[in-house]
């Protein structure tokens, strides 16, 4: 299966109340495995990297794996650039084969974030390519880009309306008290606030932070329009423990086949989990293959 565009696959979840999860890979090996979970739970799934990882990977050699892989697990598979401040980065990765783009302008006052992703919706949308975008500042810290928390700002309803309609795009990231990373507390979700912008504005939502937000914090955020639920740390952290623990039990044990195994299988563990938890599993329905 080719890889798809994100717009048609999170606004089906949103009508359908359940949402897609957006997990980063970091390297070649996580995009089988993400898929290969995905695959036995029959969900659809977004691939998504930092530009750090393009950076180090190739934007072509991402989409030609990213491609390969979705071909042998014939699943539902977009590809996204995640939070990209360099309209470069994001020509190349269009120019490469992703299908999603974020231009990331939220640390702009609003005219600017308007122009900014304003341009690059006259780039993707003759393509195809879905386009994200954030509003308001989503605290911690996701590759170089960093938000102290005291200097996240929760985004505004009637700016979010007002941002659609001159943009044009066709999903959003409102910052809503989720934070990039693994929390020191309990995340501060404002559901009004949430409810607010999904009754105003008519595309899907997207959840960043998602990583190591209560279950039943996600479900409630799916329900109410939050189509794409981005996960990070919690999938990263899963397969670093698994090979930590590997050599904390047996320093001798250097086949990297017995050490990857058990790192993948910690990951796909973690990433089922994430499906089951946005609703996702079991959707992936005829019509898409």
């Amino acid at each position: 299966m080719a890889l798809l565009s994100t717009t048609p696959m999170l606004e089906k979840a949103r009508a359908n109340k359940h949402g897609i999860v957006a997990f980063n890979v970091h390297s070649f090996d996580s995009i089988f495995w993400v898929l290969e979970a995905a695959a036995e739970l029959k969900s659809p799934v977004i691939l998504q990297t930092t530009v750090g990882t393009v950076k180090s990977l190739g934007a072509k050699n991402i989409v030609e794996a990213a491609k390969a892989a979705s071909e042998h697990y014939n699943i539902p598979t977009g590809l996204h650039l995640d939070h990209c401040t360099d309209f470069d980065v994001i020509k190349e990765a269009i120019r490469a084969g992703y299908t999603s783009v974020m231009i990331d302008a939220s640390m702009h006052p609003f005219a600017e974030n308007v122009k900014r992703t304003k341009e690059v919706m006259e780039l993707a949308k003759s393509l195809g390519v879905n386009v994200e975008a954030e509003l308001g500042k989503v605290g911690g810290v996701e590759d170089d880009i960093v938000v102290a928390e005291e200097d996240a700002q929760k985004a505004v309803p009637e700016e979010c309306k007002q941002f659609v309609e001159m943009t044009g795009v066709p999903t959003l990231a409102p910052a809503i008290g989720t934070a990039h990373g693994i929390y020191k507390g309990e995340p501060d979700i404002d559901f009004d606030r949430i409810a607010k912008i999904a009754e105003i504005v008519d595309v899907p939502l997207v959840l960043h932070g998602g990583s190591a937000v209560p279950e039943a914090d996600v479900r409630r955020c799916v329900s109410l329009g939050m189509a794409k639920v981005n996960v990070s740390t919690e999938l990263k952290n899963a397969y670093s423990e698994a090979i930590r623990k590997h050599f904390e039990m047996d320093p001798d044990s250097l086949d990297p086949r017995a050490y990857l195994q058990k790192a993948k299988e910690a990951a796909k563990e973690m990433a089922k989990s994430k499906i089951r938890m946005v609703g996702s599993e079991g959707k992936v329905v005829p019509s898409f293959v």
